[in-house]
């Protein structure tokens, strides 16, 4: 039978991984519109997000996309134009729905644009393997 310290471990590890919310997605953009993702997410929250604009080599296409964040009541997190990458961040200051879109703002469309997002919110959010290294070298 193990020891109440070894299943007091193993249950908060099960709780800091179910507590881990991270999600890449592909975006197939439209060549006109707007493609949109939302989370709902809790007040005092971390969230960080990365993306990047891929799309099939063509010679003459270089699209780009436009970004926009918003929360729950519509106040802008975050907004950029004419890139094929970023990121934002911020904490959340009221829980509630919170919104992404995307679409290309380029003369030139191209063809098989997708936007990959990956979204982190909470512990994900936390450069685990510099903490790791960092605890070892202080080991």
């Amino acid at each position: 039978m193990p020891a109440p310290a070894a299943l007091a471990l193993a249950a908060s590890l099960l709780l800091a991984a179910a507590s881990i919310c991270a999600e890449a997605v592909w975006l197939d953009m439209p060549q006109t519109g707007t493609k949109c993702v939302s989370e709902e997410i809790q007040a005092n929250v971390v969230v960080l997000a990365d993306y990047a604009l891929m799309y099939e080599s063509h010679p003459s296409a270089h699209p780009t996309i436009a970004v926009k964040v918003t929360s729950p009541y519509g106040y802008t997190l975050h907004e950029s134009g004419n890139v094929t990458v970023g990121q934002f961040a911020f904490t959340t200051s009221e829980a509630g729905n919170f919104l992404a879109c995307f679409w290309i703002d380029s003369a030139e469309k191209g063809s098989g644009v997708s936007v990959n997002l990956d979204w982190k919110t909470g512990i994900a959010t936390k450069d685990w393997d510099a903490i790791a290294k960092k605890e070892k070298i202080e080991a």
